[in-house]
């Protein structure tokens, strides 16, 4: 049975290089994945996911409104797909999880969702509240704090490297727009001691 997977954590825990990895895994064995991310994403280019380390590939890209079913469906149409992963998995929408629930459940194919779980406020991101909710499997990808402790949150900063607290839910950004921190300092760097 396909099963669907979400990876989860904050910034700079792997998440695209894991995801590269388990690509090159399957086509290793002679497999063929279908990569997929965020059209919203387009810090390296258009249609790449591309990991800090350097690792990058070519991918699919997915908007508000695209179904992935039909993407998938219509993918089999021209070539064999042993997996399908999806890297910025927090910018799904719900219909897009279940899209891609039906993949895994109907057309027998895993699919492996990257992403984080909670933006800059400490709240869940649409696509990642629907894959906790719905996925068969949940993994969490480890990252620390600088204080040695595990960053489950993350905190938005401006060019000086002060905390932004309000704005757009969806901005991309690397090292010069987020932090990866603890609770305990999310929290104090968020709503002060």
């Amino acid at each position: 049975m396909a099963k669907l997977y979400f990876y989860y954590s904050t910034m700079n825990a792997g998440k695209s290089t894991t995801l590269l990895q388990s690509s090159f895994n399957y086509e290793e064995r002679g497999m063929q994945t279908l990569l997929l991310t965020a059209a919203f994403d387009d810090r390296y280019g258009q249609g790449k996911i591309t990991s800090r380390i350097g690792l990058e590939a070519e991918a699919s890209l997915f908007s508000d409104d695209t179904d992935l079913l039909e993407l998938v469906t219509n993918t089999l149409k021209d070539r064999q797909i042993d997996c399908v992963m999806v890297d910025e998995s927090q910018f799904l929408s719900r219909d897009q999880v279940f899209q891609l629930s039906e993949v895994a459940d109907q057309l027998k194919i895993p699919v492996l969702c990257y992403g984080l779980r909670t933006d800059f406020q400490g709240n869940l991101f649409e696509g990642s509240r629907h894959l906790l909710a719905w996925a068969d499997e949940l993994k969490e990808l480890k990252t620390i704090c600088f204080c040695g402790s595990k960053a489950t949150m993350v905190i938005r900063v401006d060019e000086n490297g002060d905390p932004i607290r309000e704005g757009a839910q969806k901005e991309v950004g690397g090292n010069d727009r987020y932090v990866a921190l603890c609770r305990k300092h999310f929290k104090q760097y968020t709503y002060g001691d």
